[in-house]
């Protein structure tokens, strides 16, 4: 049977194809089904061969050639991937008492990625910076003794055409006037201090719209727009849930009164069943192209499935896909400059910090600083599961008590600033989902105990979940 086109079945506008290309993407990968009798099997491209030529010889050398969640895990990977993981000599423990082949394998290559990329604890924006650019200790030391203007300077006009040394003298010999912007303020303070606390304080572009996804009980939206307000900003916020309001009303009863509150207190705009990564092909942000000032994503989660741990790969694809895609999709709606703050914890396995600090990279999002949670001035929130726990765990924002799944001394917030290049993108990466009978093949998590019919129809459920999941429908 002919594959229809999901872009002949998805009115989206020219310029913001791009933004959902990768979602698209996926869903064809997960609705094409190449194990079913009678489907034709799909033709292999070059960039296909030459993968497989480093994947059967690592999974004959592994004696692993039968493992088919392994085999899913490095057909899943780049050739540069591939390439770093032959020379690396790894081979994974097929005896481990406490996690599969499938799983060690997993949390290897991401933790080889961890290594490119700047660190998932507290980091400053001057080491940010100093990542970014591969800079010297020496470099490093002399950016920390900058006053705040000459380093906002320097870190904001540096482009690696000129030396550090001669940009950091054009800054000293600027005029540094405090023209009554928030960045320009204080310009004779201590540099990394000033930003520093900038960045805690989330003084924001107060005339741009700031949009909250994800947020299940509106506590964060809520304690935005109060904040806003208490600012003078004029910009909206806008709140958005990924579940409908029905499903809201039944975990959260004063959800009615908080919606209430957002619109006639603050004047936001509250929408529900939002895909964050789909936002192109959403009516309601039709006309925001461009107009995002601010954007915030707490605790992201594609979540739970029962049986799996969230970093066994067979599941795992669903959270790195979900900052891939998220990231991709903002680009179509942010101002350059704007700010993208994502919060999580840093030993989080589900959505890993590299899933975030890396995709909002590859979308041309800088990372500028990662603050410890604790010391952000909008923690104090109503956390949520943001799922069916909700009914029965309750929340209790008088202490930032509502959810202790995680030590909150490790909950970070990721922050960002847009930089479009202008050029073009290549197409958005996105980890591929097992098929069917990579499913069947399971021997852990919910098929550990199964055989038989029990096993197969099991393997048809989670297959159609992932199937609508990806559609944008929320499940859990």
């Amino acid at each position: 049977a002919e594959e229809s086109s999901d872009d002949d079945a998805v009115d989206v506008e020219e310029h913001l194809k791009d933004a959902v290309e990768g979602s698209l993407r996926l869903k064809r990968l997960l609705s094409r089904n190449d194990d079913e009798p009678g489907e034709k099997k799909q033709k292999v491209t070059a960039a296909e061969a030459e993968k497989d030529k480093k994947v059967k010889p690592l999974l004959i050398k592994w004696g692993l050639a039968q493992d088919k969640a392994v085999k899913h895990v490095l057909d899943g990977s780049s050739v540069e991937d591939l390439d770093e993981l032959i020379k690396s000599g790894y081979v994974p423990d097929k005896f481990n008492e406490w996690k599969t082949t499938c799983e060690l394998l997993t949390r290897y290559m991401c933790e080889m990625r961890e290594k490119k990329l700047p660190r998932g604890t507290a980091c400053d924006s001057v080491a940010a910076f100093a990542h970014r650019w591969k800079l010297d200790l020496a470099k490093d030391k002399v950016l920390r003794t900058l006053k705040h203007g000459e380093l906002r300077y320097v870190l904001s006009t540096y482009d690696g055409t000129k030396e550090l040394k001669e940009v950091i003298e054009e800054a000293q010999n600027e005029d540094h006037i405090d023209d009554y912007t928030t960045a320009a303020s204080v310009p004779q303070a201590p540099g990394l201090a000033a930003m520093s606390r900038f960045t805690r304080l989330e003084l924001i572009d107060p005339m741009a719209d700031a949009a909250v996804f994800g947020d299940a009980n509106l506590t964060f939206a809520l304690k935005l727009a109060k904040h806003r307000k208490a600012l003078g900003h004029v910009g909206r916020v806008i709140a958005t849930t990924f579940e409908d309001l029905d499903t809201l009303r039944e975990r959260y009863k004063e959800i009615d009164d908080s919606i209430k509150t957002l619109e006639q207190d603050y004047f936001a705009e509250v929408w529900h069943g939002v895909d964050c990564t789909r936002i192109a092909i959403d009516d309601k942000f039709k006309g925001l192209e461009k107009s995002l000032g601010a954007v915030y994503y707490n605790f992201p989660h594609s979540g739970a499935i029962g049986g799996f741990f969230d970093g066994h790969p067979v599941v795992n694809w669903r959270h790195e896909n979900l900052m891939r895609l998220f990231f991709r999709a903002l680009r179509g709606f942010m101002k350059p400059g704007g700010v993208v703050k994502v919060a999580s914890n840093l030993g989080a396995v589900g959505v890993r910090y590299s899933y975030i600090i890396g995709s909002a990279i590859e979308n041309e999002f800088l990372h500028i600083e990662t603050v410890p949670f604790l010391e952000w001035h909008l923690h104090r929130y109503g956390r949520s599961y943001g799922d069916k726990r909700d009914i029965y765990k309750r929340p209790d924002a008088t202490n930032n008590q509502s959810y202790n799944a995680q030590a909150a001394d490790r909950d970070m917030v990721y922050c960002f600033s847009y930089a479009p290049t202008g050029e073009q993108m290549p197409p958005q990466f996105v980890r591929v989902p097992p098929n069917l009978k990579t499913l069947q093949a399971c021997t852990d998590g919910p098929f550990k105990n199964l055989q038989g019919q029990a096993k197969q129809n099991m393997a048809q459920q989670l297959y159609k979940r992932f199937v609508v999941e990806i559609s944008g429908t929320h499940v859990g």
